[in-house]
């Protein structure tokens, strides 16, 4: 099954992580856009929590913004009144946001656009991020989707990844997009980083469509992985996973109380079991037990 994005569901990359992003001459470093947008793109809000996980985590500052009068229609993504720490009411407006932060113990600077999906003039808004890029000096791309699927919670929730890059494609071992169809901002942007000539490659995780209400920590947790495959630097997410293990649970306990969400489940199960068996193989088991050594030796003295 495809993505909205095309993304063939399941594919996954089996060539090493660190041939996304060619090795910078001494003393210089690597800038790649991480890009997810709250929407259409973005079911059970996985792709965007986790860009904010990320931007927490490293610290992320702010060095733009795309101007919400241009591109929104505020009947559709309307502003909404929050409290600030004083008590006093103000009103949040729906933008994109751009941050920068430097990945801690590598050669990586991560360039943050988390917002929502623009109403309207797509290609000027997407023309205007690009910009943003060239000024910040980017070497490549990562776009960041959630989609909902029939898949089970129970079980790894698949992040594909695709390219619409020949070179990436034939060095990374991906799939190009076979979707034709209806396409978010993701699949805009995607195309535009393309023919400015950046490096680009769209992750899509399948959020279980019987659980889509937000938050999906289990997909975020996902997503986070894959992004730490691709950047080859490692990230503490022990608090999502904690978290992940907790909604898990809860879904069990939910998935119990009615015979016919649990039979269903089961059903899902199966069919991914199946499908998942000529898949295992050492390559995954060594994958992530690579990842494995690298965090204990970050958490080394």
């Amino acid at each position: 099954m495809n993505s909205v994005d095309g993304t063939p569901e399941g594919q996954d990359i089996t060539a090493e992580p660190e041939r996304f992003l060619k090795e910078p001459a001494e003393g210089q470093r690597v800038t790649v856009m991480i890009a997810a947008f709250e929407g259409w793109n973005d079911a059970g809000e996985a792709a965007s929590d986790a860009l904010h996980y990320l931007n927490k985590l490293w610290a992320g500052k702010k060095v733009g913004t795309v101007d919400a009068e241009e591109y929104y229609d505020f009947q559709f993504t309307r502003p909404t009144v929050r409290r600030t720490s004083s008590g006093a009411r103000k009103v949040k407006w729906p933008s994109t946001r751009i941050y920068k932060a430097p990945v801690p113990d590598s050669n990586v600077d991560v360039v943050f656009v988390l917002g929502t999906e623009p109403s309207y003039r797509w290609r000027a808004y997407t023309t205007e991020l690009l910009v943003h890029a060239e000024a910040l000096k980017v070497d490549a791309v990562i776009l960041v989707g959630a989609l909902l699927a029939d898949v089970p919670h129970s079980r790894p929730i698949p992040v594909s990844t695709t390219s619409e890059d020949g070179d990436l494609r034939e060095r990374l071992n991906l799939e190009a997009p076979q979707y034709e169809g209806p396409v978010g901002i993701v699949g805009v942007l995607g195309e535009f980083a393309l023919l400015a000539g950046l490096p680009t490659v769209s992750l899509w995780a399948a959020v279980p469509h019987y659980v889509a209400q937000p938050p999906s920590p289990k997909a975020q947790l996902a997503i986070l992985h894959r992004i730490e495959d691709l950047l080859q630097v490692p990230v503490d997410s022990q608090a999502l996973a904690e978290e992940s293990e907790a909604w898990e649970r809860g879904v069990d306990e939910l998935a119990t109380e009615d015979p016919e969400i649990a039979a269903y489940v089961r059903q899902l199960e199966e069919a991914k079991d199946t499908a998942d068996l000529p898949e295992a193989s050492g390559e995954s088991i060594a994958r992530e037990f690579e990842r494995y050594l690298k965090r204990r030796g970050k958490d080394r003295p």
